[in-house]
């Protein structure tokens, strides 16, 4: 069976540059092109669509947009859109999200609004007229003007074991979203899994389940790990205890520099605290990111699908250049080389 490879564009740039890079993640080799749904930058929807009309064959879609900034029955109507554009190039890709503090969301019953975003998603696409009074979500004899062509397959990424569960049940695509990644961990991914599964009555190898990778690719290894090094220390924080083994004092040390920082960590317009950047050394760096030469990186992602993946979610992150777009091709010419090499 053939590798499956995605790419995720995280949009800091303008649409013209999103659509250049999003034809080169094409040209590279990958299947997949996720577009970051990223809180008051440039819109995920109106960049995939975009994108869309400018390639021909990989499918396109949010990597991932969230069930809060948008009613269910508008994500289907985009989707509808995306669909028809790009000639059933389409997927869906919901998780809980993140970065939605400015609007004063702080993720109310997760699992619960992201199975009924699903529900009425996958319902009006498959050309229903819907009337639901749901827990998060309610409808009143509701359908799309133009039902899309063919099936939009859904994609779920998550840390969460609930949502990991939820996904066993409606999805066609699971991401798991832990970034530092242990035959331990993947197991306990796979389990809940395969929970969700059984109870949705689904045969568990009927999902597709990636390993989400930040992947950053240079010829000059030493820029690439620095330009992760944020990265990875906010991921350290994330995880905490189910992130690689450091020492308490050097773990805290690193959860107070990162207080200092600014900005998204795939915005090169952010500031990295020096302290910060001096206490994540090569091996932490490697531990949350498939990092360095185009043949560094593709050992490295021989070792993650080595632990039972039959494809990889690289979320692409920009070396450190002089703009957002200048950092991301080179990481996707790096990232067409590392392909090639895996296949």
């Amino acid at each position: 069976m053939p590798l499956t490879f995605e790419a995720e564009i995280t949009p800091g740039m303008a649409p013209r540059e999103v659509v250049e890079l999003g034809r080169l993640v094409e040209q590279a080799g990958f299947d997949r092109l996720g577009i970051s749904c990223v809180a008051l930058w440039p819109d995920t929807y109106q960049l995939q669509t975009l994108v869309a009309a400018a390639t021909s064959r990989i499918r396109i879609g949010s990597m991932v947009t969230n069930p809060y900034t948008r009613h269910p029955a508008v994500h289907a109507a985009a989707l509808a859109t995306l669909q028809e554009v790009s000639a059933g190039r389409a997927f869906c890709g919901l998780g809980v999200g993140a970065g939605l503090e400015p609007f004063g969301i702080n993720y109310p019953r997760p699992v619960r609004t992201l199975r009924e975003t699903v529900a009425v998603i996958q319902r009006l696409l498959a050309g229903e007229t819907l009337s639901l009074a749901g827990e998060t979500v309610r409808l009143d004899e509701a359908a799309l003007l133009r039902a899309p062509p063919g099936r939009v397959p859904l994609a779920i990424g998550t840390r969460s074991p609930g949502v990991m569960r939820l996904a066993g049940e409606v999805a066609d695509i699971a991401l798991v979203g832990a970034r530092h990644l242990t035959p331990a961990l993947v197991a306990q991914y796979k389990a809940w899994l395969a929970e969700g599964a059984a109870r949705a009555g689904r045969a568990v190898e009927a999902i597709e389940i990636m390993p989400r990778v930040t992947l950053c690719v240079s010829r000059d290894e030493r820029r690439a790990i620095e330009s992760v090094k944020r990265f990875a220390a906010h991921y350290l924080v994330i995880l905490g205890e189910h992130g690689p083994p450091v020492a308490p004092a050097r773990r805290a040390a690193i959860a107070a520099a990162l207080k200092g920082a600014r900005g998204w960590y795939f915005d090169l317009a952010r500031f990295d605290p020096p302290e910060l950047l001096a206490l994540v050394d090569d091996d932490l760096a490697r531990a949350f990111a498939i990092v360095g030469t185009p043949a560094q990186c593709a050992a490295q992602l021989r070792a993650v699908l080595a632990l039972g993946f039959k494809g990889v979610s690289c979320n692409l992150a920009a070396v450190n250049r002089e703009s957002n777009y200048a950092g991301l091709r080179e990481t996707i010419e790096g990232a067409a080389e590392v392909l090639s090499l895996l296949r």
